[in-house]
C-alpha cells in the first residue's frame, strides 16, 4: 500500500513540474512602481489655503446715553477733588471746566456756570490766560443761554482784553465773532427743562 501511494505522489509532481515547464500557470502581472514621494514637508499644503469666509459686518453708531455722562462725571469728579486735595490747582481747573462741559451735555447750565466760575478762578491764579480766555467765552455763552445778555457780553469784554493784551489775535477774532452773534440775537429763550443739582439749590438758598 505504502508502494501504490509513493507512485502516485511521484505521478502528481512529475505532472506539476511539466505543466510549469511548459507555462501553464498564468505568471502574475506585475505593475510599475508608485513613485515615491521625495518632498516629505507641507509646503504645498500650506501654500492652497482655502478660501476664508469674511462676515459682512455693519458699524452701528452708539448714541451718546446719560449713563455714560454719568460716568464720566464721576472719574472727572474723583480727579477733580483728588487734585484740589493735593493742591494741584492748575490740573484742577482743568478738571472743573471738564466737569462743565458734561453739565452743558446733560443741559445742567446752571452747575456748568458755577464750576466754570471756579475754574476761571484758579486759572487767573495760576496766570494761565489761555485757559481763562476759553473759559470766559464758555461761560459767557451759557450766560446768553440762561438769557442774561448783559452778563454774557462783559464775560467776552473781559475774554477779549485778556487776549488783546497778551497778544493773542486769534483769539480776539474768534471773541469778536461770539460777541456780534450774541448782540444779534436780542431776544434769546432760556432753555427749558433745566436741571439743578443738590448742592447748588442748597446754595442758593442759603443766599
Amino acid at each position: 500500500m505504502r508502494y501504490i501511494i509513493l507512485v502516485i505522489l511521484c505521478a502528481l509532481n512529475l505532472s506539476a513540474s511539466a505543466q510549469w515547464w511548459r507555462g501553464d500557470f498564468k505568471k502574475h502581472k506585475r505593475y510599475p512602481q508608485i513613485a515615491q514621494i521625495k518632498d516629505h514637508s507641507l509646503k504645498k499644503f500650506l501654500a492652497a489655503k482655502a478660501p476664508l469666509y469674511k462676515p459682512k459686518v455693519t458699524l452701528v453708531a452708539i448714541p451718546r446715553s446719560q449713563f455714560n455722562l454719568e460716568i464720566n462725571e464721576r472719574v472727572v469728579m474723583r480727579a477733580a477733588q483728588h487734585n484740589m486735595r493735593f493742591r494741584q490747582y492748575a490740573l484742577a481747573s482743568y478738571r472743573f471746566s471738564e466737569l462743565a462741559q458734561i453739565y452743558v451735555k446733560e443741559n445742567r447750565l446752571s452747575e456748568a456756570k458755577w464750576y466754570y466760575l471756579q475754574s476761571i478762578l484758579i486759572s487767573k491764579q495760576q496766570s494761565d490766560h489761555q485757559h481763562t480766555i476759553n473759559n470766559l467765552v464758555s461761560l459767557a455763552m451759557i450766560k446768553a443761554d440762561l438769557g442774561d445778555l448783559t452778563q454774557a457780553q462783559q464775560d467776552l469784554a473781559e475774554a477779549r482784553d485778556l487776549a488783546r493784551t497778551t497778544g493773542r489775535n486769534n483769539d480776539v477774532k474768534m471773541i469778536d465773532g461770539k460777541i456780534k452773534f450774541v448782540q444779534s440775537n436780542k431776544v434769546w429763550l432760556p432753555k427749558s427743562e433745566l436741571r439743578y443739582a443738590e448742592a447748588v439749590d442748597v446754595t442758593g438758598k442759603s443766599k
